[in-house]
């Protein structure tokens, strides 16, 4: 308790009274909402809300994922990087949009399966992981050599396919060959 009449709050100290005020210090790291909302999109929303309530408050918005959708986003957004985006080939050979990070100073490339070869750009009924192919996480990589990374994360949460990679190091020049010494096709046939 406080002196008598004083409420229990406050300390004193000879003539001048100090009140206790509480801070709020928030930090917010949310993963994606699939399909609604990015890690930093989220959290900002979260931040809108604490601010309603605690004006005064502290908030701190860091980007989170998984290894899937977000993971670019999240990593080269919070270690101060740059975004890229490449055409490359889809889970289905048509041409996809795929935004990829780099790290400049340590030459790290940043990039997610999903974006190349997600489940996301399948249509549900063409969604056969015998079909679909990794090509185009190797044509992400290969534009990241040309932009001089030798260092690479690669998120692989999300994907479509099942071909083990060979699709990928195909796109990499590698010769993955069937028992007459021809190119494997596409997929995990």
């Amino acid at each position: 308790g406080g002196a008598p009449g004083r409420p229990s709050h406050q300390l004193c100290y000879g003539k001048t009274a100090i009140i206790r005020r509480f801070f709020m210090n928030v930090t917010i790291a949310i993963d994606s909402l699939k399909g609604s909302l990015s890690s930093m999109e989220a959290g900002h929303a979260i931040e809108e809300g604490i601010r309603r309530v605690y004006k005064n408050a502290s908030v701190n918005v860091r980007p989170l994922a998984d290894g899937g959708e977000g993971t670019v986003e999240a990593l080269a957004c919070g270690m101060g990087g740059r975004l890229e985006t490449v055409t490359v080939t889809g889970p289905l050979g048509a041409p996809v949009e795929c935004q990829y990070g780099i790290l400049p100073e340590s030459g790290t490339a940043i990039l997610e399966m999903s974006g190349a070869a997600g489940i996301t750009l399948v249509p549900e009924a063409e969604k056969d992981p015998m079909k679909t192919t990794t090509f185009g996480v190797g044509e992400v990589i290969r534009a990241a050599i040309q932009k001089g990374c030798r260092r690479f994360i690669v998120g692989i949460g999300g994907s479509a396919t099942n071909d083990g990679g060979t699709g990928m190091l195909q796109a990499l020049g590698y010769g993955i060959l069937d028992r007459d010494g021809n190119q494997i096709p596409p997929g995990a046939q």
